[in-house]
């Protein structure tokens, strides 16, 4: 069997915070595909397995309020790391009731973020192994 890198989805519409983001996460290992949309993000996970979803909060169109709020309607439950711009005690309430694994506010800290998605990460291998004890 081949040991695969996690996947990691990072969803912002400034590019500079993605590709800030994609060499964070590669230099830790993980394998990173970037979106500038919610809508292209929620095209993309129709045919793509995410370990960990990392997710802007304030986007145009779709924001990421609405990205979390859609994954069940598709069927798929890919654990969150949710950063913002504009962090407010109502967001933070409502990104972590859906189940997100961390909301962190912008300028994010890496080590914050990287701890974050490992955690993220583990857990939905725990989840989605039929061995698992956990």
């Amino acid at each position: 069997m081949t040991q695969t890198q996690p996947l990691i989805a990072v969803v912002d519409d400034e590019q500079s915070i993605r590709l800030a983001l994609k060499r964070l996460l590669r230099s830790a290992g993980w394998d990173v595909e970037t979106y500038s949309s919610g809508e292209e993000f929620l095209q993309a996970v129709r045919t793509h397995r995410y370990d960990c979803l990392v997710l802007d909060l304030h986007m145009p169109h779709i924001n990421g309020h609405e990205v979390l709020s859609r994954l069940p309607e598709l069927e798929t439950h890919i654990p969150a790391v949710v950063i913002t711009g504009h962090d407010t005690p109502n967001a933070r309430v409502r990104v972590l009731s859906t189940g997100a694994v961390a909301y962190l506010p912008k300028p994010v800290d890496d080590f914050l973020l990287l701890d974050a998605i490992a955690r993220a990460v583990a857990g939905r291998a725990r989840h989605s192994d039929p061995q698992s004890n956990a």
